[in-house]
């Protein structure tokens, strides 16, 4: 048994008010009861929380948080340890803060943010959205994705899967600025469940943010379209319109959070068999729609030109 799925997400933010707000108002998330530490926690199902957002100077995600089994955890930070990347075993207090076993910080080749975990939690605790989302596709499949970018993609890549032990689903290289531009590649990454992909790298600089975007996945369309509303009526930025993507089939948007990074808001992703999946190499992003602002921007310029 490798990595079991996302668990959770740590957010640092100067503007805790501002996160409440978007992951209340427009993400529909249901405010939990605040940490022993302080710190604000958000839940979208029946685990004590999915988003712990801490005050900090910064606006940056902290880890990204992986589930593996309580056999798998030592050998996983032998091996985290071994290739030369920090741990630092988290204390029991904050264990339990989490609502885990034990846990450990550290970071891929490229300095993004990580914490591995075990033994976590489930509670009786109604989910119960403030915007009235029904509830979030989650279960085996964790709490969704979490994609980075790393400037040595192929030192990242075989880190998170020689050493993490996720496993590749699609792998291509897509020419953004151009048919004339070098490509930059990609990889889609699977844990042991059923999501397309729980974790994902870019080739690029690592953003001040911390992050390129989070997933979450909403039940239908319909609340896929009623989220865009939020966004809209609540003034934040569309990052990339509505749209379907090739690879894994999720239709969806994106946002851009407080923190700066985005939060793709989808639902109708592929289901795969994680044991017997064939890696892809797609060659587009999306099958229609996902007009991104970095595009519009370009469009925009040689207008004025």
């Amino acid at each position: 048994m490798g990595v079991k799925s996302l668990g959770y997400v740590v957010i640092a933010t100067a503007q805790p008010e501002r996160w409440d707000h978007f992951l209340t108002q427009v993400a529909g998330v249901m405010r939990a009861p605040d940490a022993a530490d302080g710190a604000a926690l958000y839940r979208i199902d029946d685990r004590p929380f999915r988003f712990r957002i801490e005050r900090g100077a910064e606006e940056r995600l902290i880890a990204a948080a992986y589930e593996v089994s309580d056999a798998e955890f030592d050998r996983l930070v032998d091996a985290i340890a071994a290739a030369g990347r920090p741990v630092q075993h988290g204390d029991s207090e904050e264990a339990r803060g989490r609502g885990i076993a034990r846990f450990i910080r550290t970071s891929d080749p490229a300095g993004n943010g990580l914490e591995f975990f075990t033994g976590d939690t489930r509670d009786d605790v109604a989910f119960v959205s403030p915007v009235g989302v029904p509830g979030f596709v989650t279960g085996d499949m964790g709490m969704g994705h979490a994609v980075f970018s790393a400037p040595n993609f192929d030192e990242c890549h075989a880190f998170y899967r020689d050493v993490i032990g996720f496993h590749d689903t699609d792998l291509p290289a897509f020419h953004l600025m151009g048919p004339d531009a070098p490509p930059m590649h990609f990889a889609f990454m699977h844990a042991d469940n059923g999501r397309h992909h729980s974790i994902a790298l870019g080739e690029g600089p690592v953003p001040p943010s911390g992050c390129v975007h989070l997933m979450l996945e909403y039940p239908d369309l319909t609340e896929v379209g009623r989220a865009h509303d939020r966004m809209k009526a609540h003034g934040y930025v569309e990052s990339a319109t509505l749209g379907r993507h090739l690879n894994d089939e999720t239709t969806g948007f994106y946002v851009q959070t407080p923190g700066g990074f985005d939060l793709e808001i989808g639902c109708d992703s592929l289901v795969i068999d994680p044991g017997a999946w064939e890696v892809t190499r797609h060659k587009g992003i999306s099958a229609w729609g996902h007009e991104w602002a970095w595009q519009r921007a370009m469009k925009e310029a040689e207008s004025a030109a």
